[in-house]
């Protein structure tokens, strides 16, 4: 048995809505992302390696905020981009609880052959948009 909710006029359509566009957001992030499987990137890795290209070295925890993501999946990322050499990570001196993360050469060539498409892509997807 299907049920809807039967709140007011305005809760459904703001939850109607609300549904309609997450499935917007999950159908066009697959597509645009379906080339990131040939790279051997997780989304998150790209987005970590995307944001250190063109924001240059961030503390860790400055990527985990930007990338709206919670500290120890930052880590776990961050670790992973590491093991694979495309970032490295020094501590600060000062307060060793910070952790400065860059860009090797191997992860900023690895990401500026990546992004390119990946942003033709994007603005193939929103062309349809007016």
């Amino acid at each position: 048995m299907r049920r809807e909710y039967r709140g007011n006029q305005k809760e459904v359509l703001a939850l109607s809505t609300y549904v309609k566009l997450m499935r917007a957001v999950e159908s066009i992030t697959a597509r645009i992302h379906k080339h990131l499987a040939s790279t051997g990137l997780t989304l998150s890795q790209f987005a970590v390696l995307e944001a250190l290209y063109h924001l240059g070295p961030l503390y860790q925890r400055e990527i985990g905020q930007k990338l709206l993501r919670s500290s120890g999946n930052i880590t776990m990322v961050i670790d992973n981009l590491e093991k694979r050499g495309y970032v490295q990570r020094e501590r600060k001196q000062e307060d060793r609880r910070f952790m400065m993360v860059r860009l090797t050469d191997d992860g900023s060539g690895l990401i500026s052959k990546v992004f390119p498409p990946h942003a033709a892509e994007i603005t193939r997807e929103m062309s349809v948009l007016s």
